[in-house]
């Protein structure tokens, strides 16, 4: 093992998302349905001889609010870097460059998949040995979404989000995702969501959903999308609703918000447009230049992994003119599942 490696962080989204419970300690019990998604971010790890963690951020960082970015130990970064050294005992240090594409407060475990990363990267630079289990250990702590990151693929996530099996690869498809200019708190969201009447709240099929996996059934998992989180931030931000309709008049299979939002995702048939949405095939250097050239901000052509086979695209400017007259600005991604 060299001096330097690098790693990728893939961001996520919630297939299906349910609350079951409450713990005496505020965290919620769930049962959801992650799947890790094409975008992602790049951090690379460099041995220092100096005692602690250093973290900094490349000029090709893409998203807009990137200055708004702690460096220091408010970041699961660095904190996941110093756990791995203090368990393991090592005395010098690390220096972690960040290239960032997953937008922050977007609900797509921007921050735990690079957290994730950074107990997977820092534990593999020194040559810790360290097992699954044991970063998964050291990831709980830090964040309940950061065991799941550090598995990646399709899975079921239960209990706080720690318990997980892994599902089925999801039938091949892309994700047409919209990260509105806002963000949310998630404290709000879930403190807002216990506040609800539990008679109102209409739970996923998340049972249906898994069954549709083992199945290999696509339209079976999009007919049964659902997050119980989403009616809550909805009524503070109406324009997700406005988002999930433009979606719908571009023919997407199904819509819905991810995590605590405010990102909507829709999923098209991999290689397969919509009759009637005004979709065209295009490579992903072109869909990429597309959405450019629409004034919106999309993954590179790299970020974007989707098949060498031409992919029908949606029809992104006629997207982004829906979203403009409904007042929404918002970074548009292309991709497919990882």
């Amino acid at each position: 093992m060299g001096d330097r490696i690098e790693r990728r962080a893939y961001a996520k989204v919630n297939l299906g998302l349910d609350i079951t419970g409450l713990r005496e300690d505020g965290y919620h019990l769930v049962r959801m349905v992650m799947q890790q998604i094409g975008l992602y971010d790049v951090l690379t790890f460099e041995k220092q001889a100096a005692p602690g963690v250093q973290l900094r951020l490349t000029e090709d960082c893409t998203i807009p609010d990137i200055a708004d970015m702690p460096l220091d130990d408010r970041n699961l970064i660095v904190r996941a870097a110093k756990a791995v050294l203090e368990k393991y005992q090592i005395r010098c240090g690390v220096t972690i460059t960040l290239e960032k594409h997953i937008p922050m407060a977007a609900g797509m475990a921007g921050g735990s998949t690079d957290c994730a990363a950074a107990l997977q990267g820092v534990a593999e630079l020194f040559e810790t040995g360290a097992t699954p289990e044991e970063l998964a250990e050291l990831g709980v702590r830090l964040g309940a979404d950061v065991p799941y990151c550090l598995m990646g693929g399709t899975a079921l996530a239960e209990g706080i989000g720690e318990k997980l099996t892994r599902l089925p690869d999801l039938p091949p498809c892309q994700f047409l995702i919209i990260k509105p200019s806002f963000g949310v708190s998630t404290k709000e969201v879930y403190t807002s969501y216990d506040s609800q009447d539990p008679a109102a709240v209409v739970h996923p099929d998340i049972d249906g959903m898994v069954a549709a996996l083992q199945a290999g059934d696509l339209r079976g998992v999009t007919d049964r999308l659902g997050n119980v989180l989403e009616s809550v931030t909805v009524s503070n931000h109406p324009e997700i609703s406005k988002i999930e309709a433009c979606l719908r008049e571009l023919g997407v299979m199904s819509t819905i918000m991810t995590g605590s939002g405010p990102t909507v995702f829709g999923i098209l048939p991999a290689g397969a447009g919509t009759e009637g949405s005004g979709t065209e095939a295009a490579s992903p250097e072109s869909a990429v230049g597309e959405a450019i050239q629409a004034g919106v901000a999309a993954a590179s052509p790299e970020n974007t992994m989707i098949d060498d086979e031409p992919a029908v695209v949606p029809d992104i400017p006629a997207l982004q003119e829906k979203l403009a007259a409904e007042g929404i600005s918002a970074m548009i991604f292309l991709t497919s599942q990882e």
